[in-house]
């Protein structure tokens, strides 16, 4: 059993698999990043010195502190029932980049397997010989125009 199971784990789809998890889990780091300090400190200040992080709409009190709360962190520290939905839309923002991220990869991808296949295209011969007389006759021949041989 644990031999079968160390034959599934090194195969290579499971690597690969494995290899691109923990380089989307990096990847998605380095974009909350850019979302969280580069891209909304700009828009924040744009739109009138908004942090994003901290817009939200209070649900139910908390019970530790009195309202109003400054700041996001202050009414999930009185333990106040909050739908944030400025960091919703900063998942928003962050999805869009990754989305974006992926179809650029996946455009560059394609056309690079279209070029590949047309590269093997043109590659291809426009002739073969004939196997009874040897003369350079079309590929997609099925008799030989010099000796009327059937080819197969």
């Amino acid at each position: 059993m644990f031999k079968d199971f160390r034959d599934f784990v090194m195969r290579g789809n499971v690597l690969d698999l494995a290899v691109g998890i923990i380089i989307g889990a990096a990847f998605g780091a380095i974009v909350n990043s850019f979302v969280k300090d580069i891209i909304m400190p700009p828009i924040g200040v744009l739109l009138g010195n908004v942090d994003f992080s901290n817009l939200f709409i209070v649900i139910r009190d908390g019970t530790l502190a009195v309202p109003p709360y400054p700041t996001l962190a202050d009414a999930q520290a009185a333990g106040a029932a909050t739908f944030n939905y400025g960091l919703f839309i900063n998942t928003i923002i962050v999805f869009i980049i990754v989305a974006f991220a992926v179809f650029m990869i996946v455009r560059l991808v394609n056309k690079a397997r279209k070029n590949m296949d047309a590269r093997k295209a043109a590659a291809a011969p426009a002739t073969k010989d004939c196997p009874f007389c040897a003369t350079a006759i079309p590929v997609k021949a099925s008799r030989c125009p010099n000796c009327t041989s059937e080819l197969k």
